[in-house]
């Protein structure tokens, strides 16, 4: 915060609402935000014209691209992504990222424009009732209809955004609030009474749950997103190496154990490792930290780890219990939780039960792996395709993934030796949430390489922000594999439907003739020759670049567990 601004926060200047609001999103340290303008937010972003020098505004395409450029700023930064749109369809039209945002743990703070308050409930032009409709998919919002309110609203909005288990909130502000004048003085918010953010476990607790790892002989931890929101990556690695326990992570978990750590056995879940699925109905206990036990991690529940004793850690009090049952709850932050079970538990090691992982392992390199990285013949595989990438960047690398067949193929061939280098859409699976998110990556983290893997059906929904991209001078590069197929419903189609292909298949465009109408360089690989030199052009290009790469049109992705099915059956063929 500029001396001029502090000054002015301290002192009360008479300024507008749209002026107080611009300043209190200073003063909560908010350098970046990405937006769309409109008439009933006009005034705040004739505010922002005064601050341009201070806080950057990015001007998406789309405010579903704001809302996803936001995620991917937040979940990169470590800090609050902020978007802000105008009313009625500007802000239903970031609905889907807020949900996207509830449900993924992603603390970001929505601002929308309203009509002024004496017309509201009248139907006015581009009247909608936003709080109503995001009530169920916020942490908390509220309308502002009077200017001295904005501070205080902003300063509690980042805070309940960014304590606790992150989520998303929203600020409607009505117009005639924007241009009321008001005394502008902000004061950060440092609790909310009946919100309690933090929590720590009982010694009671932490004892039981160490007496269960040090007597354990098949103990198995999978890890969460949880992990890396605490901060706790260095915390999990030093637990894991004291233990000896194999460590599995979800999805919005990958980055936050090393892939190639010798105690990792994979990712959990729908498409995950064969042995991290089957031996979870084999292990004794089983220690979930920071997740949250959803359907795509645990099949049929009533077939799920019945036979071990579960330790959940978990900062979200709702979550515990809610689908699986622990034996032991340790409600509280996953860093600090995990540095006290750390100093408890006794050093092991668990050879002979690590090895029944990579047994399975084999058995999956045989069946799945070696044909995906290193096929005999035919086209390009999407495995090997990440996989190649995944050498080239040395691991080192941001992968942003869009949802489909080629998220699976990123979560499962990528290398993750970085903290904080997978995004996705999770719980949601929202199609076009890649393209924005990996620009909004880019700007948190300008100084390493994102790479945005991204499906020929989902790139469609958001390629509008290589007009972003281009006007931003983000350098992130695009890599869509390409099938012409909306491909995991394909696959879907292909062994549960009898190949009925019901409007998946796709007639699409010249990628790499959209992108350059933008002024983005970029290659179409239709080849495995052509693969690695383009790779390496890519990676060399000193800007954006998208590589549009011709991939096996019915190729399916395995292991996979059906839906409703147990994780001990596991397809590994059709």
């Amino acid at each position: 915060m500029s001396p001029t601004l502090a000054a002015a926060a301290a002192t009360g200047d008479l300024v507008s609402g749209a002026t107080a609001l611009v300043r209190s999103l200073v003063a909560e340290g908010v350098q970046t935000l990405f937006g769309y303008p409109g008439g009933a937010i006009m005034p705040v972003y004739d505010a922002l014209y005064d601050v341009r020098d201070s806080l950057r505004h990015i001007l998406v395409r789309h405010e579903q691209g704001a809302v996803h450029a936001a995620q991917g700023y937040a979940r990169v930064s470590g800090r609050v992504g902020v978007c802000i749109a105008t009313s009625g369809p500007g802000a239903t039209n970031l609905v889907t990222g807020i949900a996207d945002a509830q449900i993924d743990s992603t603390p970001l703070v929505c601002i929308t424009g309203q009509v002024s308050s004496r017309v509201l409930g009248t139907d006015a032009f581009q009247e909608t009732d936003v709080v109503n409709v995001t009530a169920p998919i916020t942490k908390w919002n509220c309308q502002i209809t009077r200017a001295c309110d904005i501070s205080e609203a902003v300063a509690k909005a980042f805070y309940i955004a960014r304590t606790g288990r992150p989520g998303p909130v929203l600020i409607d502000f009505t117009k005639d609030a924007q241009i009321e004048l008001t005394r502008f003085v902000h004061q950060p918010c440092v609790k909310v009474r009946s919100y309690v953010p933090r929590a720590i476990p009982s010694r009671a607790a932490l004892a039981e749950a160490a007496a269960l790892i040090d007597g354990a002989s098949r103990p198995y931890l999978i890890a969460g997103q949880g992990v890396t929101l605490s901060g706790g990556e260095a915390a999990l690695i030093a637990f894991a190496e004291k233990t000896g326990v194999p460590v599995a992570t979800t999805l919005l978990g990958l980055s936050s154990f090393p892939t190639r750590h010798p105690l990792s056995v994979g990712m959990v879940g729908m498409h995950g490792k064969y042995g991290a699925n089957v031996k979870t109905n084999t292990c004794d206990v089983l220690i979930a930290v920071g997740m949250r036990f959803d359907d795509r991690v645990t099949g049929d529940l009533n077939r799920y780890a019945r036979q071990a004793r579960v330790i959940h850690v978990e900062l979200d009090a709702s979550e515990i219990g809610k689908n699986v049952k622990p034996a032991v709850a340790l409600h509280g932050d996953a860093r600090e939780t995990l540095e006290h079970l750390a100093h408890l538990v006794s050093p092991r090691s668990h050879d002979a039960w690590l090895a029944e992982f990579r047994a399975c392992d084999a058995i999956e390199d045989e069946k799945v792996v070696r044909d995906e990285l290193s096929p005999a013949s035919g086209g390009l595989r999407m495995g090997e395709v990440v996989h190649r990438i995944a050498e080239a960047t040395a691991g080192e690398a941001i992968v942003v993934s869009d949802v489909g067949q080629h998220q699976m193929a990123a979560a499962r061939y990528s290398n993750f030796a970085r903290k904080v280098s997978s995004v996705t859409s999770g719980g949601l699976g929202t199609m076009g949430f890649g393209l924005p998110a990996a620009l909004g990556a880019k700007v948190a983290a300008p100084d390493r390489t994102v790479i945005a893997f991204i499906g020929d059906g989902g790139f469609q929904m958001t390629l509008q922000e290589l007009g972003t991209i281009r006007q931003t001078g983000a350098a992130v590069k695009i890599v869509i594999l390409n099938n012409s197929f909306l491909g995991m419903v394909r696959q879907w189609q292909e062994l549960f439907f009898e190949r009925r292909y019901s409007h998946t298949e796709m007639n699409n465009p010249d990628f790499v003739q959209i992108a350059a109408a933008y002024g983005i360089a970029g290659l179409k690989v239709a080849g495995r020759e052509a693969l690695s030199g383009a790779i390496s052009a890519m990676l060399a290009h000193p800007g954006a670049f998208l590589l549009d790469v011709t991939v096996e049109r019915e190729s399916n992705v395995f292991p996979m567990v059906p839906s409703a099915a147990s994780v001990s059956d596991v397809l590994l063929e059709a």
